[in-house]
């Protein structure tokens, strides 16, 4: 859902309620990852991807327990699978629509009651992917194709002949070698499966191996996968699709660099007897683990790198860091993390909910936000719960890994892996679900406590995350993929107890301030947090503090920005006793605000509309307190292009001449 470095003025080719204009192509258009647990009955997946109307694959895999991999060809009620010789397996298959599939009736292989899946969906496009279906000749022959680009990769498969492989070409490889998805043997070499010959961007070749094109009324299904064919983006030369290889290190280690920030990665060696694997951004695709599902097996998920070494995302492509076998070559195909559209509607980006705590293990209680929660800001409104005392508001996030806490109120490094307390453990692709604590802890869903969820989507212009290990450089540079200028960065180290430090355009980049304090902007001299240096739209720097740039040291960073009629980082000065009105650009008030006085000392106050902004009373929390929310107080109420500040609101708020800054989300 993954991004990204396309930009300008596309609010035609936004998401949300508006459909784009023209023929743009964008990743998420083309391909989806989603997942879904079984009901026994027919249920239909919305994944926003047309496969009636465009043709395309869609690949289930069980997560929870065993299960064969299922591809549906073409959407005409057949299914293969990856992990098996045979030919069509004897199931019903998902029914393409024009918004995803349907799922008939319960099955073990792809709907079975309480069973977890994991859905790739990959729709036919020019430069992405295509799909060919023939039928074998048993002579050298080619195929032509409608990539229109030539394939980085092609995987064949006989649809009606049993015991034969699942064929790979691979760019990386030599036009003599192929490999088998079903199986975890290394490169083979021989000049029967694409004679000899590379594929252009109109045919492939085949040669006489019955895996690809036996005679005798042999049929064939053939999945073509770009690489690096440009094709999207608003100026339709953004890469979204690479296929690559790369070598590991003694100690497993490799860096890739593919340009972008991958959300689906499918990867094998080629030079040694290994698995093939896939891991993906909505499974745990993270800086501190990644879960693997096999293509070549029925096992269920499992780690496909350790919480200490893992296979790893970075802003610009991935990492194995000892996760994989050491001096080994891997081939691997990688797809970019979307959306690339820029956002026209708020709620396609940011929704709050609020909910009750019940106490009860292993039950959904915030529910689902519409979209992807890339990061989630967990509060216990009434201070009730457990953890409330040290940790006050909770800072979650797909990229380190959804069980893993940062304080806001806190300098402390991220917190223990939650999912000891069935916490905040599991992630969908349309929200991010809460599984409630048993009732002997309370950390995250105490009996009775009532608590509000703040969901953020990463998207461009408005909201980007990055991960980084310092270097202890003066003027170190981080790319990112938010593709403007941030006008508000949020750090903080992950493993050092370090303030949280902020960055505001309004303040400038030779000042700081500090998310866990109520302190004024620091100005204190010196090359500063951010070397005195502004963002631009692809990197930020950093100083040589331990709180923006340890050596060796882990770090996170939150990237906002101005996004016309859906997100405002901006600045007012108060007018004590009066009513101050703050012009977002909205048409519709705003859903959240997050302010903090920047001359002297203030809290940092946030409202939400879940909880409640209006012309009454509206509560507030106070993202450096452990302190339940403030009631019965009228300090910001919301109108039509903003928000005002009240007369009635306090110097921490509203005081004559004093400065704030601000970022509002309508």
């Amino acid at each position: 859902m993954p991004l990204v470095q396309t930009r300008g003025a596309a609010s035609a080719q936004g998401f949300g309620e508006f459909a784009q204009a023209t023929a743009v192509n964008y990743i998420e258009d083309v391909f989806s990852t989603f997942l879904y647990t079984g009901t026994g009955s027919a249920q239909t997946i919305t994944n926003g991807i047309d496969l009636s109307g465009k043709g395309g694959l869609v690949w289930i895999k069980r997560r929870d327990t065993t299960g064969d991999n299922i591809l549906t060809v073409t959407g005409n009620g057949l299914n293969l699978s990856s992990n098996l010789t045979t030919d069509f397996i004897n199931d019903s298959a998902p029914i393409f629509n024009s918004s995803g599939f349907n799922l008939v009736y319960g099955t073990s292989y792809l709907n079975a009651s309480g069973g977890t899946y994991a859905s790739w969906t990959f729709r036919e496009q020019a430069k992405f992917f295509d799909i060919v279906t023939y039928t074998g000749s048993g002579a050298n022959r080619t195929i032509a194709h409608n990539l229109g680009s030539v394939p980085g990769c092609i995987i064949i498969k006989s649809t009606n002949r049993n015991s034969t492989n699942w064929a790979v070409y691979h760019r990386s490889l030599a036009n003599t070698q192929y490999l088998a998805l079903n199986t975890t043997a290394a490169a083979a070499t021989g000049a029967t499966w694409w004679n000899s010959t590379t594929p252009t961007s109109s045919v492939f070749s085949l040669g006489t191996s019955a895996d690809v094109n036996d005679s005798g009324g042999a049929t064939y299904v053939a999945y073509l996968f770009a690489h690096d064919a440009g094709g999207f983006g608003l100026t339709g030369t953004d890469n979204v699709i690479s296929c690559g290889s790369f070598t590991t290190d003694g100690s497993g280690n490799a860096t890739v660099s593919l340009g972008y920030e991958p959300q689906w990665v499918m990867y094998k060696s080629s030079s040694g007897v290994e698995g093939w694997k896939i891991v993906d951004n909505m499974r745990g695709f993270t800086v501190t683990e990644s879960q693997g599902l096999a293509p070549n097996s029925s096992t269920a998920e499992f780690s496909a790198g350790s919480a200490t070494y893992p296979f790893k995302p970075t802003a610009t492509g991935f990492q194995s860091v000892e996760a994989v076998s050491a001096s080994s070559t891997y081939i691997y195909i990688a797809i970019r993390r979307g959306p690339m559209k820029v956002p026209t509607v708020g709620t396609s980006v940011y929704q709050a909910n609020t909910y009750t705590g019940n106490a009860t293990a292993n039950t959904t209680v915030a529910g689902n936000f519409g979209f992807p929660v890339d990061l989630m800001l967990l509060s216990n409104r009434d201070a009730t719960a457990t953890s409330w005392s040290s940790y006050g508001q909770m800072a979650f996030d797909r990229l380190r890994g959804s069980s893993n806490l940062l304080a806001t109120a806190s300098t402390s490094a991220a917190s223990f892996d939650w999912t000891t307390y069935n916490s905040f453990a599991v992630q969908n692709s349309i929200g991010w679900g809460l599984y409630g604590a048993d009732s002997g802890t309370g950390y995250l869903n105490n009996s009775g406590g009532t608590w509000v969820a703040n969901g953020f989507r990463r998207a461009p212009s408005f909201f980007d995350e990055v991960c980084y290990t310092g270097n202890g450089i003066l003027g170190a540079t981080q790319t990112h993929n938010l593709g403007v200028v941030p006008e508000l960065m949020i750090l903080k180290t992950r493993a050092g107890s370090e303030n949280w430090i902020v960055y505001t355009a309004p303040t400038g980049n030779a000042g700081a301030l500090y998310l866990s304090s109520t302190a004024a902007l620091e100005t204190a001299g010196g090359p500063g947090y951010f070397n005195n240096t502004t963002p631009t739209a692809t990197q930020f720097t950093v100083g040589n503090y331990t709180s923006t740039n340890p050596s060796g040291g882990t770090m996170v960073a939150y990237l906002f920005a101005t996004l016309a009629g859906v997100s405002k980082v901006g600045s007012y000065t108060g007018n004590a006793g009066y009513t101050v009105t703050v012009p977002c650009g909205f048409t519709a008030g705003v859903r959240f605000v997050l302010i903090k006085r920047t001359d002297s000392t203030g809290d940092w106050y946030l409202w939400d509309s879940a909880r409640g902004i209006v012309a009454g009373n509206d509560p507030y929390l106070r993202l450096n307190s452990t302190a339940a929310e403030v009631t019965g107080t009228d300090y910001v109420d919301t109108y039509a292009a903003g928000f005002e500040v009240t007369s009635t609101a306090p110097a921490g708020l509203n005081a004559t001449g004093g400065t704030y800054i601000f970022l509002a989300i309508a």
